[in-house]
């Protein structure tokens, strides 16, 4: 391969994301922070409400995932900045919001729990008044905040959460189309930032199914195995908090528009010429990727026995939306019919039914029992809006649930 078609697919492949395309810049800055706490593994920045002067009702949020610390500008412009305010609204009411980050937020949500804990208990030492916190997080911060919670209640630890709260966080498994995992390994011998995306242990924890190399058999990955079962160690949830949760999918089993088995993202070179990837769909097998080009191949990508993943109801990710715009930025000729397909499925976020099968994963949400789900409260979007994007409705209805 001649050192320029080296360079144009290292181009190409470094800047592959898998939740944000890598190096991409947050525009707007937050503002300084009341306080600064260090934290095992990570960091807090701490605001306080209007007209206060320390940490009164307060609301401890953690960050989700992504490679690398936690970007607290981005953090602060997601949830300000987006269709809702929420933090300005937050503060108006008096509120102290606590960010939680982490040092590096692919690692271990095990480890990145011990950050949380260490947040919790700073909050409950520097609280003014007894009002119950609000402890929850984004996407994989709700993860981490569920076990850090679960863990101090084992520990016979007084968190003082009187809520808890996730925000469109996979508790049944998150989804990365496997052609995507492929492409990953595929192109890891020019650049490997998307796979150690992928490949890091809070990726193989969250992740429904994991594949470990292009020649591979997708499956549950015992990175999450592990983590499934120090959560039940832990007694799965906290107990003593009111459990509330967030998706940013419907709940009356509509999908987003990712036809099974269509074409989502095709190249015609010069760089992976034959290269395309298909919607999941059912069969057994299913063609759900063809990787070929400059780094060898055809290679064929199939699975078996899965769901309708990629059109699922629930919050979406530019999954291909990403890889797209980085193949033409590095002249790469493409063809995208699908930007977005599902992250985290309805039925994970609100923790009621499992992947498997497409039954549940289709299921009308409000047509089920409550004692069906692990929470207490759930919000269903009115659209498959992208992952943990902050909207009026979500706002409101978090804010109105706030602890007395």
């Amino acid at each position: 391969m001649a050192d320029s078609t080296t360079e144009q697919v290292r181009k190409a492949a470094g800047a592959f994301g898998l939740v944000t395309p890598v190096g991409e810049a947050t525009a707007s800055r937050a503002p300084a922070a009341d306080e600064e706490w260090q934290l095992p593994g990570g960091s807090a920045r701490v605001y306080y409400g209007t007209g206060q002067k320390g940490v009164v009702r307060p609301v401890v949020l953690a960050d989700g995932f992504n490679l690398g610390p936690t970007d607290f500008n981005s953090l602060w412009d997601g949830l300000e900045n987006g269709r809702f305010p929420f933090i300005s609204e937050l503060r108006r009411r008096g509120r102290t919001l606590i960010l939680v980050g982490f040092e590096e937020r692919s690692e271990s949500i095990l480890r990145n729990a011990e950050a949380v804990v260490a947040a919790i208990l700073r909050t409950g030492a520097e609280q003014l008044g007894d009002t119950r916190l609000l402890v929850g997080g984004f996407s994989m911060g709700g993860l981490v905040a569920r076990y850090a919670l679960a863990k101090l209640e084992q520990q016979r630890v007084d968190h003082r959460a009187g809520v808890f709260l996730s925000f469109d966080s996979p508790h049944r498994g998150a989804w990365v189309p496997i052609g995507l995992q492929a492409f990953a390994h595929y192109t890891a011998t020019v650049d490997d930032t998307y796979l150690r995306q992928i490949s890091s242990p809070a990726s193989q924890q969250m992740l429904w199914r994991y594949l470990d190399g292009t020649k591979g058999t997708p499956q549950e990955s015992p990175l999450r195995t592990e983590f499934k079962s120090q959560l039940q160690q832990v007694g799965s949830w906290p107990r003593i908090p009111r459990l509330l949760a967030v998706s940013s999918g419907r709940g009356d089993g509509v999908g987003n528009d990712a036809r099974a088995g269509a074409k989502t993202l095709r190249c015609a070179g010069p760089l992976f010429d034959g290269t395309y990837f298909l919607a999941q769909s059912q069969g057994d097998p299913a063609e759900v990727a063809v990787l070929d080009g400059v780094l060898g191949g055809p290679e064929t990508i199939t699975t078996s026995g899965f769901p309708e993943l990629d059109g699922a109801p629930g919050g979406t990710l530019e999954s291909f939306g990403i890889i797209a715009d980085a193949l033409a930025g590095a002249g790469e000729n493409v063809e995208t019919a699908h930007r977005s397909v599902c992250f985290v499925p309805a039925v994970s976020a609100v923790s009621v039914r499992d992947l498997d099968r497409q039954e549940d994963l289709y299921a009308g949400l409000d047509n089920l029992a409550p004692d069906e789900f692990d929470v207490d409260d759930y919000l269903l979007s009115s659209d498959n809006d992208p992952h943990a994007l902050m909207t009026e409705d979500i706002g409101h209805w978090v804010l109105d649930r706030l602890p007395d």
